[in-house]
């Protein structure tokens, strides 16, 4: 009887420039039986370099702040040069504006370092599968809606005011809220009137959900669905 293929094991990258967490994440990474790391790097520039020399890996657990080349940097090359691989963001704490530029540089899922390992495993899988992940707490409960292959009615069919698309489109970049008002030439009173009819709107509770959306529906220069 012939036996059947062997399933062919999801290939990581890992750029981090802490040493022993890079090796910890990798050990118990592939742990979980069917990840192989195939890239260690402690910096973007070594991540970069590492990437000429073997097949493109299926997932990038990419640091946020490392030094020589930052993972907002890191983010956009891999995104240009690498589309094939899906980058999860990884960072030792949850600041929504690095967030929303890892997003808008190609980001599919968003991690902290201190979460348990079957979070890892859980985020992982999903953006294999869905192609994205990110907690409720970061994107709301609709995001589901806004991947292009989902059945359900784009987001793009609601109507939004030409202030709220500048906005959301605004929303993509580091600027404060406060700093958007003094772009829009408005009040931040006024910007949160946007943002809070956005959020409405949309069925979304953060600017990070905001930032997907903006990316999904091409407000922003790179659109990584």
């Amino acid at each position: 009887m012939e036996q059947p293929a062997p399933i062919k094991p999801t290939t990581i990258a890992m750029a981090d420039d802490h040493t022993m967490l890079r090796n910890a994440l990798a050990q118990f990474i592939e742990g979980f039986g069917n990840y192989r790391v195939v890239i260690k790097a402690a910096n973007g520039c070594e991540l970069m370099d590492k990437l000429k020399e073997i097949k493109c890996p299926d997932l990038l657990l990419l640091d946020i702040n490392m030094p020589e080349m930052n993972g907002i940097e890191t983010a956009k090359q891999v995104s240009r040069q690498y589309p094939g691989i899906k980058i999860i963001a990884l960072s030792m704490m949850e600041d929504e504006l690095m967030i929303v530029c890892m997003v808008k540089n190609g980001a599919r899922g968003f991690l902290l370092k201190d979460a348990e390992p079957e979070h890892f495993k859980e985020v992982m899988d999903n953006v294999l599968k869905t192609g994205y992940h990110f907690s409720e707490e970061i994107s709301g409960d609709n995001l589901y809606s806004l991947h292009r292959d989902n059945e359900t009615p784009k987001k793009k069919d609601l109507e939004l005011s030409e202030a709220e698309t500048h906005f959301c489109s605004l929303a993509c970049t580091e600027m404060t809220y406060t700093e958007i008002a003094g772009k829009m030439g408005v009040s931040p009173r006024t910007v949160d009137g946007y943002r809070d009819s956005l959020f409405e709107k949309l069925g979304l509770k953060t600017r990070v959900g905001l930032a997907l959306y903006a990316v999904r529906e091409g407000m922003v220069d790179f659109n990584y669905f």
